[in-house]
């Protein structure tokens, strides 16, 4: 099940459903999963400094079974961060993320 969980010091009243539901379509679009799996975790109003200042920034951590390596980790940036920068205010050179390559585990009783 991806999920992209975004922390900001953005305050909560620009974290509207529609920016969710964007996120949502973007991560689905960009890792090529169906939107029906993915999960979108905004955590806005947290006490951050980047580079020095507390203007507007983030930091965000993308969880993916497959989807993800290096030219694809460029691809989901690349689709990712103009959509923070346009609906949240954090330009991309304020913002951060981490990717994980989940592996899936089936557990047997």
């Amino acid at each position: 099940m991806p999920h992209f969980r975004l922390e900001t010091n953005v305050p909560k009243s620009k974290v509207t459903p529609e920016v969710l539901k964007t996120l949502s379509k973007a991560v689905a679009k960009t890792l090529g999963k169906p939107e029906s799996y993915v999960v979108v975790t905004v955590v806005p109003d947290q006490l951050m400094v980047f580079n020095g200042t507390n203007e507007p920034c983030g930091t965000g951590i993308l969880m993916s079974i497959g989807a993800l390596g290096v030219e694809q980790n460029k691809n989901h940036a690349s689709v990712l961060y103009p959509i923070i920068k346009d609906l949240l205010g954090i330009p991309g050179d304020r913002f951060v993320y981490n990717l994980f390559y989940l592996l899936k585990i089936i557990l047997y009783n």
